[in-house]
């Protein structure tokens, strides 16, 4: 019973005998460019249709040494712009012929070694990293197995890489408040202590130091939307209020703007204002109608394919380098004058 259930794909050999030819002229049949009679193509591809047969693709690549796998390492791939980027990425890989896999680890080195080491393992042609901040380690065992990387979200001088424009954004933000007139400018950010996160929370200060503001800097324990909540409790616990906000994600300004509506008299964006970053769906909604700075998910994930794609063709050439500076969408939370 138990050999009977066993998972048994259609074979070759099972379309050569209801074909009526041999072995070999089946696998011509499904061989860009191999020689194979019409009659006998028409034969094997009658015979495939009816049994429901299908190309080992996973056996020609291991034997090729290309398996087309490209994996995608992510920590909570759920999260916010990270899902949307994934989903771009995955349909970009898809539209280059390429098989994404997600690999769901955490930050450690210990966790991105294993990631790594499973793709490896199966041969996979690429590996994304759009999560946490691989160790030394990562790159030299990517670089001796020949594998390309790809890193999304910040620069490293070990791998080609796709950087947002999180200096830019986060300083135009500070910049944007002190000429509507604000003068208590105040950052949420998170403990999380990514890459991303900390250069926006960095950008944001300085130019608000630098025109005169000043500031103040409260960080939830995550970069979601509960972390935002508890920066928001905190920012409002006591002292002087801010004039306005800039949260380093979107998620965090959703907990901030969701504590300010129902635990203080304060309102948006007459007595506060806030931006965001990352432009989520959810940013449009009549909820929230933030005013936030958009990553478009399409342009990074094409971005990374491109790059994914030159490395390949070009194993020795310098390290690539894309940076898309983030645009501000203007919604009802902040009015730039």
């Amino acid at each position: 019973m138990k050999d009977e259930k066993r998972m048994r794909f259609v074979s070759a050999e099972q379309v050569a005998q209801l074909a009526g030819v041999s072995r070999s002229a089946v696998s011509r049949t499904f061989t860009p460019g191999a020689s194979v009679s019409a009659a006998t193509r028409e034969k094997v591809l009658r015979a495939a249709e009816e049994l429901g047969y299908h190309v080992n693709d996973l056996a020609r690549g291991v034997l090729a040494n290309q398996s087309r796998l490209v994996g995608i390492v992510a920590t909570k791939p759920e999260l916010g712009f990270r899902a949307h980027l994934i989903a771009a990425l995955t349909k970009a890989l898809i539209a280059r012929g390429s098989i994404p896999i997600l690999i769901n680890t955490g930050q450690t080195e210990e966790e991105l070694l294993a990631a790594q080491k499973m793709l490896i393992g199966h041969r996979a042609e690429a590996t994304i990293i759009i999560s946490g901040s691989p160790p030394a380690s990562f790159f030299e065992l990517a670089q001796r197995n020949g594998q390309p990387l790809v890193v999304i979200g910040r620069s490293e001088t070990e791998a080609d890489h796709v950087s947002a424009g999180n200096s830019e954004a986060s300083g135009r933000a500070a910049e944007l408040f002190l000429a509507a007139g604000c003068r208590r400018l105040a950052v949420v950010g998170s403990k999380s202590g990514t890459p991303s996160i900390a250069e926006r929370e960095n950008a944001f200060l300085a130019a608000a130091k630098a025109g005169g503001a000043e500031t103040m800097a409260v960080r939830g324990p995550e970069s979601d939307y509960d972390g935002g909540l508890i920066a928001a409790r905190d920012l409002f616990a006591g002292g002087e209020k801010p004039d306005a906000i800039f949260c380093a994600n979107d998620l965090l300004a959703f907990g901030v703007m969701d504590f300010i509506r129902r635990e203080t008299e304060l309102r948006i964006p007459e007595d506060i204002g806030l931006i965001g970053f990352d432009d989520v769906p959810e940013a449009s909604w009549l909820s929230y109608e933030l005013t936030t700075f958009r990553q478009d998910p399409g342009i990074m994930a094409a971005r990374a394919v491109q790059l994914l794609e030159h490395r390949l063709q070009n194993p020795d050439a310098a390290r690539g380098y894309e940076r898309v500076v983030p645009e501000l969408v203007t919604r009802k939370s902040f009015v730039p004058r």
